[in-house]
């Protein structure tokens, strides 16, 4: 499975959060918890959009927020998150996840 990034997305971390690709798969290896579903309906995507809490390497705490794509490619099909944004959470969302994302 591959993380997909796209320029637009990589500014926006880079200028707005101050967050790079590195620290992205960091948290991925470092979750420890379960992906939550965004059900707010002014975030509804498709396919849907999902979200976890972990800390990078440096214990820097980050949202991650991402969907999950099936793609045909000429060597089969092929999973791919792409990433629409990552940043340090909010009280809110830090407590949210403790509830419903932790194991």
């Amino acid at each position: 499975m591959s993380i997909f990034i796209s320029p637009t997305i990589k500014k926006k971390l880079a200028e707005k959060h101050n967050v790079t690709e590195d620290e992205i798969r960091q948290c991925f290896i470092n979750v420890e918890g379960e992906y939550l579903r965004d059900l707010r309906e002014d975030h509804a995507t498709d396919p849907p959009t999902w979200w976890f809490i972990a800390e990078t390497n440096r214990k820097r705490k980050l949202k991650v927020c991402f969907m999950v794509r099936k793609l045909e490619t000429p060597n089969g099909a092929e999973t791919r998150i792409d990433i629409k944004t990552a940043f340090p959470p909010d009280l809110e969302d830090v407590e949210c996840y403790e509830r419903h994302g932790k194991c």
